[in-house]
Formats: C-alpha cells, sequence, structure tokens
C-alpha cells in the first residue's frame, strides 16, 4: 500500500470514528439513538453516580444515566431504559456498586406482578443504599478503639491486671496442685465406676433390668394410648348416634313425640295430686277426710276389743256364740 495523502487521511478518519465510539460507548451515548423509555429517580444522595453510568435490572444492563440535577433538596436521577425492560409502577430503584472501588450503577428490581407498567417519563420509587464513606468512618471508628483498646493491656497496666493473679498462683501452687490431683482422680474413680455399672449413673448405664424396665413402661404407655384413641373413638361414635337420634338415649333427646308425652304425662300426674290435696276422688277423700280417718280409727279399735273377748272364752263358746248369732 502506497503511503499516500489520500492513504493518511483515511487511516487518521478510521481511527478518528473508532475513538469517537469508543469515546461514545464509554460514556452511553450510543443510547441516545436507540429507542427506549425516560425513567426519573429521586435519591437523596448518589454516592458519586455520574451520566453514562449503566442502569441494570437483575445483573443485566437495561439502560444509562442521562442526567443528574439538584432540585427541592434531593437529586434528580434522569434514565433512559430499553423498551424490552419491564419497568413497573411498584419496582424501586437503588444506587449500589461492584466492589469497594467498583463503579457506581442503578439497580432496578422487577416489582411484583401486580404492577403496572411505568410511562414514559414517570417516577420510580428509590431506596437508599448505605454511604461507603459513612461505612469506611464506622470502620475506622472501630479499628481506632480497638487500637486503644491493646494499647490500655500493654506496659504497667496489663502488669497490674496480671500481677496479683500471678502472685496468688505463685503462693498457692501446691494447694491448687493437690486440688487439680484429686480432681483427676475423682473424675478418674467416678468414670471407672460407670464403666463397672457402679452407683446410681453406673446402673442407668449398664443395667439391663433397667432398659426392659423402661422399654416396658413405653410399650405399655403405647397401648395406653391406643386405648385411649379407641376409647375416644367409640365415645364420639356414642355421642353421634345420640346427635342422629338412634338408640334409646337419642330418641329420648331428639324425639319431639316422646318429649310431648312426657310434658303431657307430667302435667296429669300434677293434676292428680293437686286433686288429692284439694280432697277430691277416692283418693283424696281417703288422705283429706278426717271424719274417714275416724271411723277407720274406731272401726279399728272395736276390732281390737272384739278380738280380745275372743281369746278370753273357749272355742265351744265361741262355737256356740257364732250359732247363736247365725240361728
Amino acid at each position: 500500500m502506497k503511503n499516500t495523502l489520500e492513504t493518511r487521511i483515511g487511516l487518521f478518519v478510521a481511527l478518528a470514528v473508532l475513538a469517537a465510539a469508543i469515546i461514545l460507548e464509554r460514556v452511553g451515548s450510543f443510547e441516545s439513538f436507540e429507542p427506549g423509555k425516560h425513567v426519573n429517580a429521586l435519591f437523596s444522595n448518589v454516592q458519586d453516580l455520574k451520566v453514562g453510568d449503566r442502569v441494570k435490572m437483575a445483573g443485566v444492563e437495561v439502560g444509562r444515566v442521562q442526567d443528574i440535577q439538584l432540585t427541592n433538596n434531593k437529586v434528580l436521577v434522569m434514565m433512559k431504559v430499553r423498551p424490552a425492560a419491564q419497568v413497573k409502577t411498584d419496582s424501586i430503584a437503588t444506587i449500589k456498586f461492584t466492589g469497594l472501588l467498583g463503579q457506581n450503577f442503578v439497580s432496578v428490581d422487577f416489582g411484583t406482578p401486580q404492577g403496572e407498567a411505568l410511562k414514559d417519563d414517570q417516577y420510580i420509587a428509590t431506596a437508599e443504599q448505605a454511604d461507603l464513606s459513612a461505612m469506611m468512618q464506622k470502620i475506622d471508628n472501630v479499628a481506632s478503639g480497638v487500637e486503644n483498646l491493646t494499647k490500655s493491656f500493654t506496659g504497667f497496666k496489663i502488669d497490674t491486671l496480671v500481677g496479683p493473679l500471678r502472685d496468688f498462683i505463685n503462693a498457692n501452687k501446691d494447694p491448687l496442685t493437690a486440688t487439680i490431683s484429686n480432681v483427676q482422680a475423682l473424675s478418674f474413680d467416678i468414670s471407672s465406676q460407670v464403666s463397672q455399672g457402679k452407683g446410681t449413673l453406673g446402673k442407668l448405664i449398664k443395667d439391663e433390668t433397667l432398659y426392659d424396665t423402661a422399654l416396658s413402661t413405653v410399650s405399655n404407655l403405647q397401648d395406653t394410648a391406643t386405648e385411649i384413641k379407641t376409647t375416644v373413638a367409640d365415645a364420639r361414635k356414642v355421642v353421634d348416634q345420640i346427635n342422629s337420634g338412634q338408640g334409646t338415649v337419642g330418641k329420648l333427646v331428639k324425639d319431639d313425640k316422646l318429649y310431648r308425652e312426657t310434658t303431657e304425662a307430667m302435667t296429669n300426674a300434677k293434676e292428680i295430686l293437686q286433686k288429692v290435696n284439694q280432697g277430691q276422688g277416692t283418693v283424696g277423700k281417703l288422705v283429706n277426710d278426717q271424719e274417714f280417718y275416724k271411723n277407720a280409727k274406731l272401726t279399728l279399735q272395736k276390732l281390737d276389743q272384739a278380738t280380745e273377748s275372743l281369746e278370753d272364752q273357749g272355742p265351744l263358746s265361741v262355737l256356740g256364740l257364732a250359732l247363736s248369732k247365725l240361728f
């Protein structure tokens, strides 16, 4: 290829176009030539968000930031998203960053199935992300606190704290050694007794009879629970039969005819008792008539006297008296 003026101009134009394309891609100016929907969002802090930064849904780029303005103590972020991005009225926009030193971007969630599609130039709800600078400041404060705590345990202060403890251990070294030896011996003795099946704990672990008894008890409890379930089921059947009017009790509870007959019988019995109390009828007169009572009493007295007179006479006299009365 000849190194002519036309060749050099052609190479220069190609490089310029390539550089312009790269710059436009970096700043997102290609989005201006593509169809899309304009979406606005208000933030309290955009955390170094810049024009041309990406707008993502579920990590997929769907648009770019076109402009950032201050308005009414808020930061207005104007974005342009592709038509394929289903931004809804209940979607929420959040400013996030890719790593501690990464580029900021606007993250938009999908919203709910009940949400409607956002119209052009509408505002979307926002959520504020924790400020990275504030987080770093808190981390720095924590580091300073740890450093101050470390300093407090150095030099004279740490020696003042540990010194009395060291002196106490040195002064009571022999009793502490004896105590530790006794504890070790006691632990060994207890573990030995447990392994041999001695003592309460050893019997609990080694005694097969206790295991069989516990197993039998559990089996009996299971059988009892089964019987209780059966009894409850039978009782439920009886209650169901009563509610449906079956059987003697069910008929007594549910049969209206029996209820009416019982009520009538009780009413009749009440009326009879009232008549007896009032002296009506034979029974009433027997109960309430004083003359009948006196006559009955007098008759019984006469009968008693006649019986006594018969006892004083002999059999022939009684027979003669009876014959004389008859003839």
